[in-house]
């Protein structure tokens, strides 16, 4: 392996750099370019918890929308809390005002006994639609996000597939 790398001119190892250079690229184009399309920071989450079983499940894949401003009674939403970094995937339960004034929801987890307001910031009663939430579930691929639970649970097994896939691009030959 490392006579395969040694072997290779400088020109086609800067070839191989720029060629992986290019595809981290495009990802970071196509995952801004859906943040732009849906207007949401974070278009696409993962399921971190067993809070809204059985809609959905640890690990499922989610695809969010944040165009429609006015959610309804019985939406799942993905909201982050103030000064907390972790999306949190619950169904509105309450709404209150709309209109003239800023929408308000109240959520809860479908698999929680209690509604949202003790995960909410302090002094905060519910959340507002236009601040607080990132975006509408639209739909929902099950389990695939399960590597990336692996990847934030086991923060070596990150350095080791990067390493692998940047090894497997250098030593690519065209």
């Amino acid at each position: 392996m490392l006579s395969t790398l040694s072997s290779l001119s400088p020109r086609q190892t800067l070839a191989q750099i720029l060629n992986f250079a290019l595809v981290l690229s495009t990802a970071f184009m196509l995952w801004k370019g859906l943040s732009v399309a849906t207007d949401s920071p974070s278009p696409i989450v993962v399921v971190l918890s067993g809070s809204m079983e059985p809609a959905f499940q640890r690990g499922d894949l989610l695809f969010l929308w944040n165009r429609g401003m006015d959610t309804q009674i019985g939406e799942i939403v993905v909201y982050n809390v103030k000064g907390k970094d972790i999306p949190i995937v619950h169904r509105v339960v309450r709404r209150y005002g709309g209109g003239s004034e800023p929408l308000k929801l109240l959520t809860k987890g479908d698999n929680n006994v209690a509604d949202d307001t003790e995960l909410y910031a302090r002094g905060q009663d519910y959340l507002t639609r236009s601040t607080d939430i990132i975006g509408s579930v639209v739909g929902y691929v099950p389990f695939v996000g399960y590597v990336t639970i692996l990847l934030s649970e086991h923060p070596w097994l990150k350095t080791v597939l990067l390493g692998f896939m940047g090894l497997m691009v250098v030593l690519q030959r065209e």
